[in-house]
């Protein structure tokens, strides 16, 4: 009777002892992912607080898309040049703000009605099919994040935008969202994609050009190739006569 006792705790410390070294793991696994997403967090930061100051030279879209053309032609070059702020086209500016996000210089990141609206029509269709997203989170996409709708993706995406908000000028977020968006095939970037489409520099775009390009920008890659693609030419029209409502930092 003493030895089946004895085999009982013995059987029930094992059991408590797996059970109890079962528990350990998984919170250890839990603080490691806090722990590593915190410390992804932090290497975010330090990118944004850099940028601040600095240029970024690439983007996670850009290379996304060097990846991608790189199958077909592994010499192939992304057509990007940086441009300063003062010298890209008054009429640029207030024409991507129009496109892109009206109230870009009155919200601190987010534009809490368009995302309402967005998620009205997705619910109503049944899928994403608009986002609602602010130039600030745009930004915080194009240069850290890929293109794969997800909720981690728009989480990531607004802590992101945060940060480009707490830490940057509304007219460094717009520098840097013009200098780096995506304008056609391997094409980044408003000077680039002033030179690719109308042989000049962005300083020098008119009204029409710029409206036109900011028409592009939701689908560049098939306007490149679709030029005169009756949508994109309204909706330029559509921006043509409300470019006077744009405010600009």
């Amino acid at each position: 009777m003493k030895k089946k006792n004895k085999i009982t705790r013995r059987t029930r410390k094992k059991k408590g002892g797996s059970a109890g070294f079962l528990r350990r793991w998984i919170l250890r696994s839990v603080l490691l992912v806090v722990y590593g997403l915190f410390l992804y967090q932090l290497w975010l930061l330090s990118h944004v607080l850099y940028w601040k100051h600095n240029n970024p030279s690439s983007s996670a879209f850009m290379q996304s898309q060097l990846k991608s053309l790189s199958i077909n032609d592994p010499t192939v070059t992304l057509r990007h040049t940086w441009i300063p702020y003062q010298k890209i086209s008054y009429e640029m500016k207030r024409a991507i703000i129009v496109a892109e996000d009206s109230k870009f210089v009155q919200h601190n990141g987010f534009d809490y009605e368009s995302i309402q609206n967005a998620f009205k029509k997705n619910l109503s269709q049944g899928k994403m099919t608009v986002g609602g997203s602010t130039i600030s989170q745009q930004l915080a996409k194009n240069l850290f994040l890929s293109e794969k709708k997800s909720l981690w993706r728009k989480f990531q995406e607004a802590l992101i935008a945060v940060m480009l908000e707490t830490i940057m000028s509304k007219q460094r977020i717009l520098e840097i969202y013009l200098n780096i968006i995506e304008w056609g095939n391997g094409v980044f970037g408003v000077e680039a994609a002033a030179q690719h489409y109308y042989g000049r520099s962005a300083a020098s775009l008119t009204k029409h050009q710029a409206t036109y390009l900011a028409a592009m920008v939701n689908n560049p890659r098939y306007y490149d190739d679709n030029r005169n693609s009756p949508h994109l030419l309204k909706k330029r029209d559509i921006l043509l006569n409300r470019l006077h409502s744009a405010k600009i930092p």
